[in-house]
């Protein structure tokens, strides 16, 4: 039973992946780009060849959430091709992870050795302050799931993943490096990824910062576990937009997530300009 749902998910893996490059045949991306609630503006910064819904991918649906648009864009970032996400599936949706984390796994069978991804989050700790940039250097997976469950796809990874460096310091290095230039300011935190949909409580987020969290939100820690399995580098970023366990809703997340996707863009293309 195993092998048989092991083929049935890498035949999922296979058949997005072809959809996908269908779009603009030859494409090898080098990165996969996945951007977050109020963050689509990003993908403006790049040389846009060819795009598809969602909904038109094998295996993938058309997004539900406001602020996810639900395409994938073939661009460049200079002269390095990347797979642009634009809007991602969320567990609080009802969707399975193997679909959440799909897109990371069609874009590695493409060619891509690097994820950058990105996410709206609420500020939990005082070392962050709504309309910052928080690059992550590790995370909390508090969703209770993982996209390693059932079992293990042995042609895209080990079946015990370590994830002591989920994050590359050489990517953050440069992404330092490169905020610097630019003068741009980045601060470096702790992500916690829950399982939502409703916002925390402050009892929630009082729970958080002992944890030793800086951020929270409901995406991202599936693709990061899927891609270190996968054998991919780890970028991301969080654009906080609110603070956590306080009045507002997801109105204020794509206000601000707006005001934060000009700096987000210009950061995001220097680097994968560099990759």
């Amino acid at each position: 039973m195993g092998d048989f749902m092991s083929e049935d998910r890498m035949r999922a893996v296979t058949e997005a992946a072809a959809d996908i490059a269908g779009a603009l045949p030859g494409f090898k991306p080098r990165a996969l780009v996945v951007l977050g609630s109020g963050l689509g503006a990003v993908v403006d910064a790049l040389d846009r060849r060819a795009e598809v819904p969602f909904a038109d991918v094998r295996g993938m649906a058309a997004s539900a959430v406001a602020g996810h648009s639900g395409r994938f864009v073939m661009a460049y970032a200079g002269d390095v091709p990347v797979l642009v996400s634009v809007g991602r599936l969320h567990l609080y949706e009802g969707h399975p992870s193997d679909t959440v984390v799909l897109p990371l796994r069609a874009a590695r069978a493409m060619g891509a050795s690097v994820l950058v991804a990105t996410n709206a989050a609420g500020g939990v700790s005082d070392r962050v302050r709504p309309g910052d940039l928080v690059m992550l250097s590790d995370h909390l997976n508090l969703t209770g799931s993982s996209p390693l469950l059932g079992p293990n796809l042995e042609s895209l990874g080990e079946r015990f993943p370590g994830m002591a460096d989920a994050y590359s310091a050489r990517l953050r290095t440069l992404a330092s490096e490169r905020a610097s230039e630019l003068g741009l300011e980045l601060v470096e935190g702790v992500y916690a990824g829950v399982l939502g949909p409703q916002y925390e409580t402050p009892a929630e987020v009082r729970a958080l910062v002992a944890a030793g969290a800086d951020v929270v939100g409901m995406s991202t820690v599936h693709e990061v576990i899927a891609a270190v399995h996968a054998g991919m580098e780890c970028l991301a970023f969080s654009a906080v937009t609110n603070m956590a366990g306080t009045a507002g809703g997801h109105e204020e997340v794509l206000e601000t997530g707006a005001r934060t996707a000009e700096r987000l863009g210009v950061l995001l293309t220097d680097i994968l300009a560099r990759l």
